[in-house]
This record gives structure tokens, sequence and C-alpha cells, in this order.
């Protein structure tokens, strides 16, 4: 079958529809991947990849729909609006991909949508011709709610395409661990490309005292305060090896002795021999940190941030703090304590009974 893919057009969006994606073709089904922007590096990941999203500014977008509506503003760069801030951001986006998502769905002929629920462009074009769509999670959101967010802000794409509504999806495919939170669907593994770079050798092999990695977004944004400055700030008392991932330059100025730095990485690659993270409170991070069985600490911030953390922190597989709370104590805590240690390894074993992505293969090409 052929199988379109469909992702906002942002690097942390695209990255873990890749896996399906690669076990779809690696099971001889034709995959195309319709993103944009930061999203086209998936590009290396071996898969045909099309730009729906050209010119692609979120900021953009942001400075024009927030001021319209405060409240929801406010409330979004707190972590406060629940799925109403992303109603509103990827609303608008969606209503700009939707046309392209169509015309490229139109031209190729899928039997098959799969798109995650911050792209509901996808479920459009699927709609329009007629096809199955199966939306694929990849946040901690319940994607029936974001999905009914966006939708509603959509504008005019439903009906530029003939549509009142959305129809429901054919199936959907929940990747957060239960004792975390419920997602709505069939359960699969989480997974995630890592971007087809090189990890050193250093990082493959646990250190001389435990290595904590401290990442940050991917994306940026107003209020956006990662939790660098304050592990830098602290790191020289605590007994622990920090390695910053892609430090911005404030971050990396005047580090102490057991403070490291490092571009890009694959940074699910380099968990195994760590022993905790930090990280911006971003689903990806938070995932790749519950895969691999480790404590983390993440902070609260805009967006899904702050549920994020507080979604960890509640099951007792890291902490939610405020950038400004983090202290050596609490850095310390995170490779000291062993309930953390437990929980996290808890979690690690329920994500690796799920069924791995090529498990759920026969069950799409069965919807077709």
């Amino acid at each position: 079958m052929r199988v379109l893919v469909v992702s906002a057009p942002l690097v942390g969006h695209v990255f873990p529809l890749v896996p399906l994606a690669a076990a779809l073709r690696d099971a001889g089904h034709e995959v195309l991947l319709a993103t944009g922007g930061g999203g086209l590096a998936v590009e290396r990941a071996g898969l045909p990849v099309r730009d729906v999203a050209p010119g692609f500014d979120f900021g953009r977008i942001a400075l024009r729909v927030l001021p319209r509506h405060p409240l929801i503003a406010r409330a979004e760069l707190a972590g406060t609006a629940g799925t109403r801030g992303a109603g509103l951001l990827f609303g608008a986006l969606n209503d700009q991909l939707t046309d392209r998502v169509v015309a490229l769905a139109t031209e190729w002929r899928p039997d098959l949508v799969l798109h995650e629920p911050f792209a509901v462009a996808g479920a459009v074009a699927a709609a329009r011709l007629g096809v199955p769509a199966v939306r694929q999670e990849n946040a901690l959101f319940d994607g029936r709610d974001l999905v009914r967010a966006t939708t509603a802000r959509l504008g005019g794409a439903l009906r530029r395409h003939g549509l009142t509504e959305l129809p429901p999806p054919a199936a959907a495919l929940a990747v957060a661990p239960p004792s975390v939170t419920h997602q709505d669907g069939w359960p699969m593994r989480y997974a995630s490309y890592v971007g087809g770079v090189d990890l050193p050798d250093w990082l493959r092999e646990p250190g001389a005292r435990p290595r904590i990695l401290v990442s940050r977004s991917t994306l940026t944004g107003p209020r956006d305060e990662g939790p660098m400055p304050a592990v830098v700030a602290a790191a020289a008392r605590v007994d622990a090896e920090f390695v910053l991932v892609r430090p911005d330059r404030r971050s990396a100025r005047a580090l102490p002795g057991n403070v490291r730095v490092v571009d890009w990485i694959p940074l699910d690659a380099a968990l195994p021999a760590s022993a905790a993270l930090v990280h911006h409170g971003g689903a990806g991070s938070v995932f790749g940190a519950l895969a691999a069985g480790l404590p983390q600490l993440a902070t609260v911030g805009p967006g899904d941030r702050r549920h994020n953390a507080e979604l960890v922190a509640r099951r007792g597989a890291g902490l939610a703090l405020r950038p400004r709370d983090i202290t050596p104590e609490t850095l310390t805590r995170l490779v000291t304590d062993a309930d953390l240690q437990t929980a996290a390894g808890q979690v690690s074993r329920e994500i690796a009974a799920m069924p791995a992505p090529a498990e759920l293969v026969p069950r799409l090409a069965a919807l077709v």
C-alpha cells in the first residue's frame, strides 16, 4: 500500500514518526513524508520527503495569532493553557498546510494517511480522498483533545475542501505508558529517529562519575528559559559529570571543570550510558528518558512543558522544577534517589513491553 505520513514542520514532531514509517517501508509498502521547515532534516533517514510548508516560520504564526487571544496567550506562556494554546497555534498552521497536503495526496493517491495530532491537515486529506486516517501520538496530551482543539481553529480549510467536520480516525496509536498518562488507541512502543549523527565514543560508556545529560529545546520562543544556565551555576558543587548538548552561548561561558559540551548528538543513543537527563520538558525528551529508565529533571515552561514535567513528577520518575529552583541538592538527588531510579525503571519496562512499531504494520495494512 501507499502511506502518506503527515507532520507539522518541526523536528520534534516528525522524528517520532520515522520508526513506524521505516517499518512500513521495510515491510514493502511505499511511504512518503509530508512536512517542512526544520522537519525536512528527516531526509537523512532515507525516506522520501515533500515540503508542504515552504517559508514556514512558527514565530510569525504565533505573533499573528496569540495577540488576538490575550487570555489564552498568557496561559500558554505559563504552561497552563492545556490544548487551547496548541489549538490556536496549530489550527493556524494547519489552515496553511491543508491545501498543499490535499494537493499532494490528490497527486500521490495514498491508500492510508498517517498523521500526528498536531497535523490534522493529514486527516483532512484522508477525508477528501475517502481513505483511512490513522493518528499517531507524539505528545503527552490526549490526541483526541488536541485534534478537537486544532480542528476548531482551522478556519476555512474544512469548508474549502467540502467538509463540515473531521470523521473519526480509522485507528489511533498510543505511545504514552499508561502509568504516566492515558491515551486512546492501539499501544505502540515509543521510538524516535535520532538524526543520522554519530555518537562520540566517550558517550557510549559510563564515565568515572555519574553522567547527567543536559539538553534544550529545538524550538525557542518567549519565556523559553531552559535549564542550562542554572545547571552550569550549580554543577561545581555536584559529584557528577555534566554534558551540555547544543548549549547556547550564555551557557557555554566559563564552564566548571566537570562540565563538557557537545553539538547535536543522537540523544536517545547517549542515554543508556548516562545516569540522568535534565531538559526543557519537551515530549521527546520525556519519552527518551522514560524509555531509557533514567531519572529526569524537566523544567516547567510554556506550551505543553509544564504538563509534561508534572506528569513525570506525579509518576515519581523525575522532578518538575522551575529553572531558578535547580540547585546542587536537586541535581544530586537525580543520581542518588533510589525511589526516582526505581520508578524510572518501572516505566522503562512498561514501555519495553509495548508492541514495537513493526508489529503494528499488519494491523495498519488490514485497514485498507
